[in-house]
Order: C-alpha cells, then structure tokens, then sequence
C-alpha cells in the first residue's frame, strides 16, 4: 500500500489485520497451522505466476532432483509461506521464557553463545528459510538482545502494531531511514546485528554464487563486518512438527582472522555467508521462499553476452569450496525469471 493512502484504506487494513490475528490465535496452534496448510495450497493452485517462478527457481537450484520432486518442494513451500504467518502471530503467546525448551531444539550453537556470551559484537544472518522471524524472537527471549534490520511497513498502524509485538521481548529494530549510524553504534557497543541477507542486491551489487548461479548480494554486512573487525554468524530456524517447534542451528562462523590476508576479502566474505545460507536452503528446500526474485538482476559480462571476466573467475577459484565443475555451471544460460 502506498505511503499517501487515505485514512479509511489504512484503517481498513489495520483492522482486517487485527481480525484475523485475533481469529487465528482464538484456536490452537496445530490446527491453525494444518488450515494454513490448505490455504497454501490454495494459493499454489490459484497464483499461477507466483507458482511457475518458483518452480522455475526450484528447477534451476536442482537440475539434479526428479520433477515429481520438484513440484513437491513448490507445493509444500507455498504451504510454508502460510504456516508462517500463523505462526508469527502465535509468537508472543507461545514464545516465552517458560515454554521456548518445548518449542526449540538447538544444534551447533556454541560458536554464537560463546561470542554473546562474551559481550563481543556479532553479525548475525540468516536468510528466507525456515521461521526466520522466530529466530531474532528466540534470541530476545533467551536474554540476548538483538538488533534487526527492519523495513518499516507502509501502513502506519500496521507498522507500529508489528513493533509493538516484535519489540515485547527485548527484539531491537533499527529502520533503514537511520541504519548506518545505529549499526555501528550496536556494534562498538558489544551488540548483535541481525539481517536477512539473501535479497536481490540489484545491477550494482555483489555477485556471488548461489545454488550454481551468480546472486547479486548486499555489500554492506561484509564492508561492516570487516570495517569493525567483527564476525559474522550465519543460523536457521527450520521447522520441526509436528506443532509449534523448531530447529535452530548455526551454519557457518565467519571471523576476521578468515578473511585477512585475502586478496579480496569482500567478496570471499560475502560468498562465504550466501553459501552458508545455501547449505540451511538444501537440508529443508521446502521452507524456502523460492518465489522471491533472488536471480532477477544480472551481471554486466551476462547482460552483454561476454564471456567471464579473468578478474571474477579467479575470485571464484580462490573460494575453497568452489571447483572448475561448479564455476563452469555459473557460465550456463539462465532462462525466464
């Protein structure tokens, strides 16, 4: 909704919004979440242009999976899509002190308990899977206050409702109007940074690989990361039914000591997080939200029908994970996206 909608449009949204919250919370969790299910599907029967984009994503991200699995994992990802909205306004209800070692299993979460541990400053990225929001709430819950990156809405009221909720246990939220001078200032003061890190950074942006394709991505987390000397956590929140119940992980931890020395630490930094963020997407693909245009934008050399560049082929040969069959793939053609 535009920023000048009258007053009764804004007022009718805000309260439709309410309504259906107040709705969806009257019931329990399970079935709230098998409805969402069916509405999902409902969504992939009827949204075809939605639907094909996501199909098309799914089929570039694994030429190797069957097409009977393909149309599975875009089915079951438009149910996710829903299922998550049900759950976030089930969150400040079932999300507390008292109830988050029932909702949440944790793996691998040492590395980032050690850096918070300590009052040393983090990076945190995650990207869209799983219940991305319930991660920064978990955080909050647990005593460890986070700062996210945060869009505000264009409805007013709407706004202000989903501050007031993701800011109930201690969820910090920096808009983009001021981000710069608050990012650091959570950083120099021992602070957590959150993002969702895998948006389409446009013409100008990085790219990096992701699943077998080159992915315009954001520089700011990396030019921050090594500006402040400060590391870079890249997690998941993968959901676990039945139930409310997730798995919360960390993927990857990337510190300064890693990118120093590099030739071109930038860009190893911000291949590194989107491939972390890749590896989470392929152990649930299902909870992806793979009709988001990750690959809309393209490179310059793609654009004009060149060959690589020299100088991009050896950034990916020095990505240790990268092999001459993986960077040979990034040259094939794309397709309708």
């Amino acid at each position: 909704m535009a920023r000048d909608a009258s007053w009764p449009v804004v007022w009718a949204q805000y309260l439709a919004a309410r309504l259906a919250a107040s709705a969806l919370t009257c019931f329990d969790v399970e079935p709230n979440l098998r409805t969402a299910a069916a509405i999902g599907r409902m969504f992939h029967r009827l949204d075809r242009r939605h639907r094909l984009r996501a199909a098309n994503h799914i089929s570039l991200a694994f030429p190797e999976m069957s097409e009977a699995c393909r149309q599975r994992v875009c089915l079951q990802s438009f149910e996710h899509f829903v299922q998550l909205v049900v759950e976030v306004c089930h969150t400040p209800r079932l999300l507390h002190r008292d109830s988050w070692p029932h909702a949440a299993r944790f793996v691998k979460l040492g590395p980032a308990v050690e850096l918070l541990n300590a009052g040393k400053p983090v990076i945190l990225v995650t990207g869209h899977i799983g219940n991305w929001e319930v991660l920064g709430y978990l955080m909050a819950v647990l005593g460890y206050p986070v700062h996210a990156l945060f869009r505000p809405l264009d409805n007013r009221l709407l706004n202000d409702w989903v501050v007031r909720i993701r800011r109930r246990r201690g969820l910090h939220l920096i808009t983009k109007w001021d981000a710069t001078d608050r990012m650091r200032q959570v950083l120099g003061a021992g602070g957590a940074l959150a993002f969702i890190a895998d948006q389409n950074a446009g013409d100008k942006g990085l790219f990096v690989p992701f699943f077998g394709r080159l992915a315009s991505t954001y520089k700011s987390i990396g030019l921050l990361a090594m500006t402040m000397e400060v590391p870079i956590v890249c997690g998941y929140a993968h959901r676990r039914p039945p139930g409310y119940r997730f798995e919360l992980g960390v993927e990857d931890v990337i510190r300064p000591q890693d990118w120093a020395g590099r030739n071109d630490a930038l860009y190893y930094v911000t291949a590194r997080y989107m491939n972390a963020i890749e590896q989470s997407v392929r152990r649930c693909p299902e909870q992806y939200l793979w009709s988001h245009r990750r690959w809309r934008s393209r490179p310059r050399f793609e654009r004009d029908r060149k060959p690589m560049p020299g100088s991009l082929r050896r950034k990916l040969e020095s990505l240790p994970w990268m092999d001459a069959k993986a960077i040979e793939r990034l040259n094939e053609p794309l397709g309708t996206l």
